[in-house]
């Protein structure tokens, strides 16, 4: 369950589980060809320089993620090192799952950034020739730090739209006048 929410290394997952990497890719490939993990795309282009390429793993039932490790209440849960990125899955997974029931393809429209400066955009969302940064904090007062990355945006060479930061705020607010901090109700 490390790998939740992290990117994908079929060589980091062979080595824990004491198989070959090969293996590792054909039961990853099982568990995405049946929808029980979702393999978020990094985005890259050719202004950017540093993008890490490799997808980012998510399991699209959270409750069966907090099974598989253990968690088998909310106290539990809560006091793991994992809740953060339980969190992050679950928000990820809801998203992926609406544009799915929608008729839209998460693939061509939702994305991950990283680079080699561990500077990270948890979500990218592409629409109208826009990308939408959005950082998924599991806190009800986030700070604005949160935003921190959301320049990295400026070296895609498209459309920057608004910026969200989902975190578990009550109501929505105005960080600045280009981003805000949304609730995760409306998700």
């Amino acid at each position: 369950m490390e790998s939740i929410a992290q990117e994908y290394n079929a060589l980091d997952i062979s080595n824990d589980v004491g198989i070959d990497s090969k293996t590792a890719n054909e039961w990853i490939s099982i568990l995405k060809n049946t929808n029980l993990i979702y393999m978020l795309p990094s985005y890259s282009n050719n202004n950017i320089k540093k993008a890490i390429k490799r997808p980012k793993i998510y399991f699209m039932d959270t409750g069966l993620a907090c099974y598989l490790t253990g968690y088998i209440n909310s106290q539990t849960l809560e006091k793991s090192a994992y809740n953060g990125a339980i969190f992050e899955t679950y928000i990820i997974s809801e998203i992926i799952k609406s544009y799915t029931n929608n008729g839209k393809d998460p693939r061509t429209r939702l994305y991950y950034y990283r680079d080699t400066n561990q500077k990270e955009i948890d979500l990218l969302v592409f629409y109208d020739n826009t990308v939408y940064p959005v950082e998924i904090k599991k806190s009800a007062n986030p700070g604005n730090t949160a935003i921190k990355n959301f320049d990295i945006v400026k070296k895609f060479g498209i459309k920057i739209g608004n910026g969200t930061v989902l975190c578990m705020m009550e109501n929505i607010m105005a960080i600045d006048e280009n981003n805000y901090y949304i609730p995760i109700e409306y998700v």
